[in-house]
């Protein structure tokens, strides 16, 4: 009789799950951890079970709102870092482990001192120089070109805000742009795109199969891309406000200081951003609408139309990551261990 009852009842696990395109593969976050799935050189699927370490396991607080977001943050770039390097190891046509004499000096080095923690160190240090560079790209450059074209035409100081932000957006959008153009990342964006339709498809509450996960929308309020770029908006208004706070005095005259003022208002960005994405991955309304708008928009570089095989890579990442009594296909079927 009315719509209500031919609509399929939402999943209980509606933004609980999470994932990350690997070289060819996805790492999926769910109820039960995490899980890597990768399609190997002889075509086969490997599902890995994966147990990373939370704060929030071990500290309450960790896990209270606006606290989350930066911690979660860095953790899921040392994980995902992790599961990157080794989906391009086991992925690899010639993925055959070096021998000693083939080693570099580094490798040995490393391996050396190390051992089985190499992966981890090397994450790490993967982290702090992607900092290093976001620092650089998005909170140093934008202040010193507003800083020469106030030199070159005497613009108010209180316009920086939006002309850093404008600065921001055209590096994001020309990086990601960029790197899209390259045949490896092309392949990388449709396994983002896979695992965008295989969350879609659990959300409404519908069998993971691939013709249910081919049909869905490839563009995800919850995305990473949506944070970066929820992030770089936050960073607009937060700096008008500051602009305000501190006009006439050094922190908006001396350049040094002012990139030091958005350094320490960083970790409130993150966590503002990752609130909204955690509300908009759960609701739909204007607000989320015009809010996620940027970052859905993003997705059509970060993601592209994943063929089947690709899809059956996302499924099985998926259902390594729920519980054994969330329905996944009308037919039995062997259970397998996926912003």
């Amino acid at each position: 009789m009315s719509k209500k009852k031919d609509e399929k009842p939402k999943s209980r696990y509606l933004a609980s799950v999470g994932g990350q395109a690997l070289m060819e593969g996805i790492m999926m976050n769910g109820p039960k951890g995490a899980a890597m799935a990768l399609r190997l050189p002889d075509g086969s699927i490997e599902v890995t079970p994966k147990h990373p370490k939370k704060l929030k396991d071990k500290y309450k607080f960790a896990a209270l709102p606006f606290i989350r977001g930066p911690i979660s943050f860095v953790e899921n770039m040392i994980f995902g870092y992790q599961c990157l390097m080794e989906s391009a190891e086991k992925t690899t046509l010639d993925g055959v482990e070096e021998d000693e004499e083939q080693m570099s000096k580094l490798d040995k080095w490393l391996s050396d001192h190390f051992g089985p923690k190499m992966m981890t160190v090397i994450g790490i240090i993967s982290v702090v120089l992607g900092f290093l560079l976001s620092f650089a790209l998005f909170i140093a450059l934008p202040s010193y070109i507003f800083k020469g074209i106030q030199y070159l035409t005497g613009l108010s100081i209180m316009w920086r805000p939006l002309v850093e932000g404008v600065v921001k957006i055209a590096i994001f959008v020309g990086y990601m742009a960029a790197v899209s153009l390259m045949k490896e990342m092309k392949r990388l964006f449709m396994y983002h795109g896979a695992e965008h339709k295989s969350i879609f498809c659990l959300e409404a509450g519908e069998e993971l199969t691939v013709e249910n996960v081919r049909k869905q929308s490839r563009f995800h309020p919850r995305c990473g891309t949506s944070f970066l770029f929820v992030t770089i908006i936050l960073s607009i208004f937060l700096a008008a406000l500051m602009s305000v706070i501190f006009n006439g005095t050094k922190v908006t005259e001396i350049t040094i200081l002012w990139v030091l003022l958005k350094l320490l208002l960083l970790p409130i960005i993150m966590s503002i951003g990752y609130e909204f994405i955690r509300y908009a991955g759960k609701h739909d309304n204007l607000f989320v609408s015009i809010c996620a708008a940027p970052g859905l928009w993003m997705q059509r570089i970060t993601t592209k139309e994943p063929t089947d095989d690709i899809i059956e890579v996302g499924i099985a990442s998926l259902k390594a990551v729920l519980e054994e009594d969330e329905p996944q296909e009308s037919t039995p079927a062997e259970p397998k261990d996926g912003e």
